[in-house]
């Protein structure tokens, strides 16, 4: 009974009942009681839970570093490998270019040396062909002048001498 007073008492002061003296007691068992209850609770199932998380996240954060290191090692390796295969197939395109300049050069120089035969071949009938040329017509020349110097010497009355007359020519083509 004492307490339903006590509770009427405090209800009609107006004050808060938390400050009343004569309940500190009762509020300070409650109190400790609260505060063993939530420590265990905290200490035996929520704790545990968030440090096996935060453990879980550093393994997944420790493996992805690690990861991402051998990745940029292999990627190093690649770009490495990359540019020996670029520096290789520049040199490879360089020897075949030159192997190719190399057949051309040979090919050109056959058939300049080809043409050059032709032309030397033709160049030589050529030469053949003037100068049977120059001796027919020298040839016809002598004759003509033969046969004109005869004709002068039997048209001025006089008996042409062949062999002389062909001597007389023959000296003077001579020089």
């Amino acid at each position: 009974m004492a307490t339903e007073t006590h509770s009427a008492d405090a209800a009609s002061s107006g004050g808060m009942p938390q400050l009343d003296f004569s309940t500190w007691g009762n509020q300070i068992f409650w109190l400790v009681l609260t505060l063993i209850v939530i420590y265990f609770v905290l200490s035996r199932v929520a704790l545990p839970r968030i440090a096996a998380i935060l453990a879980e996240r550093q393994g997944t954060i420790t493996s992805d570093l690690a990861a991402a290191e051998d990745l940029k090692s292999k990627a190093k390796e690649a770009e490495a490998a990359y540019d020996k295969a670029l520096v290789d197939a520049r040199a490879e395109a360089h020897r075949i270019v030159a192997e190719a300049k190399a057949e051309i050069q040979d090919d050109l120089d056959a058939a300049i040396a080809k043409a050059d035969a032709e032309i030397a071949a033709k160049s030589a009938e050529s030469e053949k062909a003037i100068a049977d040329i120059r001796a027919g017509a020298m040839e016809a020349v002598k004759d003509v002048a033969t046969e004109t110097a005869q004709e002068i010497v039997s048209a001025m009355g006089g008996k042409a001498d062949a062999k002389a007359i062909t001597a007389a020519v023959d000296a003077r083509l001579k020089g």
